[in-house]
């Protein structure tokens, strides 16, 4: 070997059959591991990943592609009209993406158009997507999922309301009924909702636990203390002021996320409303908004980063193993300042 060629050979990035020589095995046993598919030896993925380490191994996206026949690229689609939810979730699949060595396509869609599901298909024939992360409420798009099913591509969801297939979730409904015993137990008895939209299974599960929080306070429902709203600011303010004109206005606001919370506080700040000295609010999903806002906001913590990581993991697992889990993910209760006892 000349000189030229040796110090070409020293300049050369390392290859995937240099870390398999390095490790004992097969290039194929390499990617398999690199790939982290199943069935492979707990010493033999040991050895090849000591030996990425050692030779400062970077997998070469195209050779990769071609090497197992996919992609390694997945979409995360979402038609959510809170943005601060979407990018909690988005960075939750990203971190997962970036674990396994995957890209990530972001795609707004609009599920209610007659396209909806000629489009999703064309951007998996487009991009060549390994699968998709659903978010509500596309998770729960029936046509879709039975498109999807029938043309065998993998997909996981972040709460869904089936409980059957990959993905992740959280018991709204609990969490909602604690939120609303825990603004009873301030001593509040007029607490109004303010709901998401009717096409949206959040929505829904939290309006059964305002209703089991009223309930399990020995409280009455009374449909005049709610509001439809959208989960965007604006349909928060629609709805504190529609509440803010009943002849008696509820004393507590549970909003179904921060965003329209924050609406029901900026509302009531126009009123001339103290909050919470006579109104308390609440909210759900802990964004940064909540934290954000003056007063900070008593919202629900929903894991939404951890339910995009999760169901993304759930994702791969379908992707290399044909199988995946729907997995709940804990919730808790953050009290801040814009709840108080009833006066």
């Amino acid at each position: 070997m000349s000189k030229g060629t040796a110090a070409t050979e020293q300049r050369r990035p390392p290859r995937l059959e240099d870390v398999a020589r390095l490790a004992g095995v097969s290039p194929k046993t390499a990617s398999r591991v690199l790939n982290k598919e199943a069935y492979v030896q707990e010493d033999t993925r040991e050895r090849v990943l000591r030996a990425v380490k050692d030779l400062d191994y970077r997998p070469n996206p195209s050779a990769r592609s071609l090497a197992a026949n996919r992609s390694f690229l997945v979409a995360m689609l979402y038609d959510n009209a809170s943005p601060n939810y979407t990018m909690q979730v988005q960075n939750g699949v990203l971190q997962a993406c970036d674990a396994n060595h995957y890209g990530m396509v972001m795609r707004p869609m609009d599920s209610t158009s007659a396209q909806f599901v000629e489009r999703v298909e064309a951007l998996i024939s487009e991009r060549r997507l390994d699968g998709l992360v659903l978010t509500p409420p596309i998770a729960d798009h029936l046509p879709l999922l039975k498109r999807l099913d029938r043309a065998k591509v993998p997909y996981a969801c972040v709460s869904p309301r089936s409980r059957k297939g990959a993905g992740a979730d959280m018991d709204e409904v609990a969490a909602s009924c604690e939120m609303v015993t825990y603004l009873a137990s301030l001593g509040h008895r007029r607490i109004g909702h303010i709901m998401g939209p009717a096409d949206h299974g959040a929505a829904d599960w939290r309006l059964e636990g305002y209703k089991l929080g009223l309930k399990a306070a020995g409280l009455k429902f009374n449909a005049s203390l709610l509001a439809r709203g959208t989960f965007l600011f604006d349909s928060g303010v629609a709805g504190a002021v529609k509440l803010f004109k009943l002849t008696d206005p509820p004393t507590a606001i549970f909003a179904a996320n921060d965003d329209m919370a924050a609406g029901v506080i900026w509302a009531a700040n126009k009123a001339g409303i103290d909050v919470p000295g006579e109104l308390s609010v609440s909210g759900f999903d802990d964004t940064p908004l909540s934290r954000q806002i003056w007063p900070p906001l008593t919202t629900i913590h929903q894991p939404c980063q951890d339910l995009g990581r999760i169901a993304c993991m759930q994702l791969f697992a379908r992707i290399r193993e044909g199988r995946g889990a729907l997995i709940r993910a804990p919730y808790s209760m953050c009290i801040r300042e814009s709840t108080a006892p009833l006066p």
